[in-house]
């Protein structure tokens, strides 16, 4: 006999609001009080409205990605870099914006927006096809060795 389900609609509007803001369904799932995220899938698979507001939330969250990106860029976040010598001894330390860990964390959202809607966040792919298909090919080539 199946466990009853454990399905409340105010756990589901939570995992939605956290979708919303960018969270993934793995790292809601991990929190305390919540359900794994496999429970999450079946509540889906069982409930159509569910699934509705699951997917709605999680174009929410990329939106809010994508904005979270265009702010990395556009703030300055300044850091040290510590230069040490071959005794341990700090020989020089500079002061200066940390481009690499903003470029780091931006390049990170964009490939999980990429994998996760590759329509919508992936880079467009153009297949180029010259010459002919199909029977016309074949036809057209049976000639050529003569």
């Amino acid at each position: 006999m199946a466990r009853p389900s454990k399905f409340k609609q105010e756990t589901v509007d939570e995992i939605c609001q956290r979708l919303s803001r960018g969270e993934p369904l793995a790292a809601i799932c991990r929190s305390e009080g919540m359900p794994h995220d496999s429970t999450v899938r079946d509540w889906a698979a069982a409930h159509p409205e569910v699934s509705l507001a699951i997917a709605r939330a999680r174009e929410a969250g990329e939106e809010w990605i994508a904005a979270e990106c265009l702010q990395i860029a556009d703030s300055p976040l300044t850091g040290e870099e510590t230069e040490v010598n071959a005794d341990g001894q700090v020989v020089k330390i500079k002061r200066a914006d940390m481009l690499g860990h903003r470029k780091l964390q931006i390049e990170t959202r964009l490939k999980l927006l990429a994998k996760w809607n590759p329509k919508k966040w992936g880079d467009r792919q153009t297949l180029e096809h010259q010459g002919r298909i199909g029977l016309e090919a074949l036809v057209a080539g049976a000639g050529e060795d003569d």
